[in-house]
């Protein structure tokens, strides 16, 4: 199955202060989202491994999204998810972001050991959808534990997909709840 891509968004946010406190390198969330033409809208279809086999090089190009997007500073933590439009089931989300999509997108970011958070839902266009995002490496680092609020302009729409992967270069600021740190993770 070849994937029918309709349109990219790529969203950066940097953020230098939280709560008066000023950081110099800052907290920065990016998001690649990749809407597609859904080709299962008004049938159900039980067997969606054509979707999952076709992820495979949607995850190598997200990723690259998200390198571009993250420019000179790590990727520390990452999240994904999903909009379904209207015409489509939550399950053709979940079936583009199973590890066929996340292993060559790992590979693409520079790894990753932990499991990858994610959200799927069915909308209309301009919904919010939150995407949770977690230490690449290890879920126990409570600093990583972080989210990106996205809201997609006219997407989807009710025959499309939104696909959605989120990175980050660090924790939250001033993140103080304790747990294992991230420069513990690196260092094993």
């Amino acid at each position: 199955m070849n994937l029918e891509l309709r349109r990219t968004y790529t969203i950066t946010e940097n953020k230098y202060v939280e709560a008066g406190r000023s950081i110099e390198v800052p907290l920065r969330k990016v998001g690649a989202v990749c809407v597609l033409k859904n080709p299962y809208t008004l049938e159900y279809v039980e067997d969606l491994s054509p979707l999952i086999d076709a992820s495979v090089e949607l995850g190598k190009d997200m990723g690259k999204m998200i390198l571009d997007a993250i420019g000179d500073l790590p990727i520390q933590s990452f999240g994904k998810g999903g909009i379904v439009g209207l015409n489509g089931e939550q399950e053709h989300a979940n079936a583009l972001l199973t590890t066929a999509f996340a292993n060559p997108l790992r590979d693409v970011i520079g790894g990753g050991q932990a499991w990858i958070s994610s959200m799927t839902k069915v909308s209309a266009p301009n919904t919010t959808i939150d995407i949770p995002m977690n230490h690449k490496d290890d879920v126990y680092v409570r600093s990583h534990y972080d989210g990106m609020s996205l809201t997609l302009p006219d997407s989807p729409q009710p025959d499309e997909i939104a696909i959605i992967f989120c990175a980050a270069s660090r924790g939250r600021i001033n993140a103080r709840v304790g747990g294992m740190t991230h420069e513990e993770v690196v260092s094993r």
